[in-house]
């Protein structure tokens, strides 16, 4: 038998026969590892929540990762490129890519009988992954785009439809500022919203014939290539794979080409993302700090209660290294159980906010419209164990105290 843990138990069990500063003591221990779990697992799985949503929207409208002309990356407008190029069936290949899709890009101005507004009209081919617009679609369905024929048929954002007036299956004439200046008739099919202020006044989803026809392209020049990976983890190492591919590159039609990230057309956004994972980092710290101090303040008064005892367990042969180990498992019980109701509460106010969005946001300053939520089974397991850990490290310090005891004067110790 562990005769350290057996007492320990014995202890824990029979707190209420001991006095009440040691009581009390136990109870703030308690509750602060608690209400620290609590903190941390709200932290974790709101800002993760966060990085989610947004980076799902981002990468919805553009890809993980571009592949494009040099000269596009100066300009709103694409610069052709050719849709066969040698690295495509080796890009398509690489183990992480999960879809390859061309695009094209244009500028235009919307004008209705009462307003204008400039916008990007983004074109898109029957290769296009429409999965992440089936889930902003609000209204409407999908346009149908195909290789024949072009199609008339466009999304566009609730913003900018409440901006112009615009409602479902409302037609609109759109102007292209070249010589001479163009006009093309669209007709809106569904309306989407994203609740990215910046992207959905601005985009336009319509057929790339559009954009070929407009610019006079061939059926073969696009304005690039999009790629969507499997994993977000992923993006340097493919990045990477890809710029040794094609980039700074003359392709068959000499054209030079470039690679971009999704991180780099988007700075300001993933900017925002990052200085909320500096701010978890920095709750994550003080809480476990506020935590570990109140652990080790009722450790040492737990010692300083029991000096009898402990004096009686060293005449009777026990070592200090095993009386410390004692008071160790002593105090993991405090800990387990506060972690343990902790665990309970975060995870169900998570899930509370998560299935019933409890607490709302504005989406024009938070991009979402009520408090995302991301609950990991990983992130829970790895906080719960490095919170566990780093307690039950930084008990050992005041446990060194028990070398400090001699039986001879701790027996008389009151």
């Amino acid at each position: 038998m562990n005769t350290e843990f057996f007492i320990a138990k014995r202890l824990a069990l029979h707190l209420s026969d001991k006095r009440n500063l040691l009581r009390l003591m136990v109870k703030v221990a308690t509750v602060s590892i608690a209400l620290g779990m609590v903190v941390m697992i709200l932290s974790i799985a709101i800002v993760t929540g966060f990085r989610t949503e947004i980076e799902g929207k981002i990468i919805g409208f553009g890809g993980h990762l571009e592949v494009t002309s040099y000269d596009s990356n100066i300009s709103y407008e694409s610069t052709p490129i050719s849709k066969n190029q040698d690295f495509l069936p080796h890009l398509q290949a690489l183990e992480g890519v999960r879809h390859v899709q061309t695009f094209a890009i244009k500028g235009g101005i919307i004008a209705t009988p009462t307003d204008n507004q400039g916008v990007l009209l983004k074109g898109m081919g029957a290769d296009f992954d429409w999965s992440f617009f089936n889930t902003s679609l609000v209204e409407g369905r999908i346009p149908a785009y195909s290789d024949t024929a072009t199609s008339n048929e466009v999304l566009v954002s609730t913003r900018l439809a409440r901006m112009l007036k615009l409602n479902l299956d409302d037609r609109f004439d759109v102007f292209f500022a070249q010589e001479p200046v163009r006009q093309r008739r669209f007709a809106i099919v569904g309306i989407f919203d994203t609740q990215l202020q910046e992207i959905d006044e601005k985009l336009v989803l319509c057929d790339i014939r559009h954009i070929q026809r407009l610019n006079g392209w061939e059926s073969q020049q696009i304005g690039g290539f999009e790629i969507n990976i499997t994993d977000m983890n992923l993006l340097d190492k493919l990045y990477d794979k890809v710029s040794g591919m094609v980039e700074y590159r003359l392709s068959d039609d000499g054209t030079l080409l470039s690679v971009s990230a999704i991180e780099s057309r988007f700075p300001h956004l993933f900017s925002w993302l990052d200085i909320l994972d500096t701010n978890v980092w920095i709750i994550l710290s003080l809480t476990l700090l506020v935590a570990g101090f109140n652990m080790v303040s009722g450790l040492l008064i737990m010692l300083l209660e029991k000096v009898s005892m402990i004096g009686l367990l060293k005449s009777l042969g026990m070592r200090s290294w095993q009386l410390q180990k004692l008071f160790i498992y002593r105090s993991a019980f405090m800990v387990f159980k506060g972690a343990l109701v902790g665990n309970i509460i975060g995870i169900a106010l998570c899930l509370l906010q998560k299935y019933f969005a409890i607490i709302p946001l504005d989406p024009d300053s938070y991009f979402v419209s009520a408090v995302p939520i991301n609950l990991s089974v990983i992130h829970i397991l790895l906080l719960n164990l490095g919170t566990l850990t780093l307690i039950l490290a930084a008990l050992a310090i005041p446990s060194l105290f028990i070398t400090k005891i001699t039986p001879e004067k701790s027996i008389r110790f009151e």
